[in-house]
């Protein structure tokens, strides 16, 4: 399943992105909008305008987009219980890492849960936040279990990417502060996006519909769990057996992002390990230090332009010499292919 349409497709039914976050964003310490960089030489191979990349590996001194939804999340939870002194998060890395972050910002302790093929890296990274890392001895998603399990204690706060809604809806307009820059800072009118859990797609999905660009999510192969819920038309987990594109390794969508992605997602590529790391040196080789997360909408762009399983999503969006492409590069390195 090399790419899906998303038949459900109905762009008024996307809810409007929050702007509160982007007032908050702006009034912390270190805020700048992180940078749009153009890419046109690979434009005029792949025959459309336009390819530019919103560069997230710089975050308020981390390396990646997640910092955003991380602090809206832990501000809105405090506005809620501002007795809360422990925050607690599952992650694959960067949102742990956020999450670590932003609790120190505030003298608050914090407990990251992570799956066992978490990067020694990765939780090393989040460890020298000041967070206290317990690795789970299975899957992110029981990561995620072990996290909410945790919560329960008194006046501790989980803040997730993942859930019905709370935390996880937070997120999602935290992330908003992206695209709102991204709309000052360029033109385009297709959005491709790396996926996981779905927050950041979700977030990619309400933009879109608000500026009328069209979003198209990319994931691993080995992790294509939008790919099958809009193939089935309802939230379908899949299997993960793994992927190098660390923050992408997820078997469910959350569901307080499902219904933006459902209305909002166009359609979906899943890209190989290789295709990734292809695109990483590809933007290397242009200046850009992108990760292999960070660099899967590159290599779905050139899967979307270039494979024939992909023909029908091209058509579907309308791709032209004339269309504008923003591509999210969502972290810089955050470490290595090994295991």
């Amino acid at each position: 399943m090399r790419a899906v349409v998303n038949a459900a497709l109905d762009t008024t039914a996307v809810p409007a992105p929050s702007d509160a976050a982007a007032v908050f964003h702006r009034g912390l310490s270190g805020y700048a909008p992180t940078p749009v960089h153009q890419l046109d030489a690979i434009a005029s191979e792949l025959g459309v305008a336009a390819v530019q990349v919103k560069d997230e590996s710089s975050r308020f001194g981390l390396p990646a987009f997640k910092i955003l939804g991380a602090s809206w999340a832990v501000e809105r939870a405090l506005r809620d219980e501002p007795a809360v002194h422990t925050l607690v998060a599952a992650s694959a890395g960067n949102h742990g890492r956020a999450v670590a972050h932003a609790a120190a910002l505030r003298g608050l302790a914090c407990c990251v849960f992570l799956p066992e093929r978490s990067l020694a890296v990765r939780r090393r990274a989040i460890a020298a936040e000041g967070a206290e890392v317990i690795v789970v001895d299975g899957t992110y998603e029981d990561a995620v279990d072990a996290a909410a399990r945790a919560a329960g204690e008194d006046k501790t706060a989980l803040i997730a990417d993942v859930g019905q809604r709370g935390p996880a809806e937070w997120v999602i307009d935290g992330y908003a502060t992206l695209f709102s820059e991204a709309a000052r800072q360029a033109i385009y009118d297709l959005i491709l996006v790396p996926v996981g859990v779905g927050s950041l797609a979700a977030a990619a999905a309400r933009h879109g519909a608000h500026v009328g660009a069209h979003v198209i999510g990319i994931e691993p192969a080995t992790a294509a769990c939008l790919s099958a819920s809009l193939a089935q038309g309802v939230p379908t987990p899949v299997p993960t057996p793994g992927t190098t594109m660390a923050g992408l390794d997820c078997a469910e969508v959350s569901p307080a992002a499902w219904p933006s992605l459902r209305s909002g997602i166009a359609g979906t590529v899943t890209i190989s390990d290789d295709e990734a790391d292809a695109a990483v040196h590809e933007l290397s080789a242009s200046g850009l230090t992108i990760g292999e997360s960070g660099a899967a909408p590159l290599a779905g762009l050139r899967a979307l332009q270039t494979d024939e399983d992909c023909r029908e999503l091209r058509e579907h969006v309308a791709i032209n010499p004339q269309t504008r492409v923003l591509l999210i590069g969502s972290e810089g390195p955050t470490g290595t292919r090994a295991r």
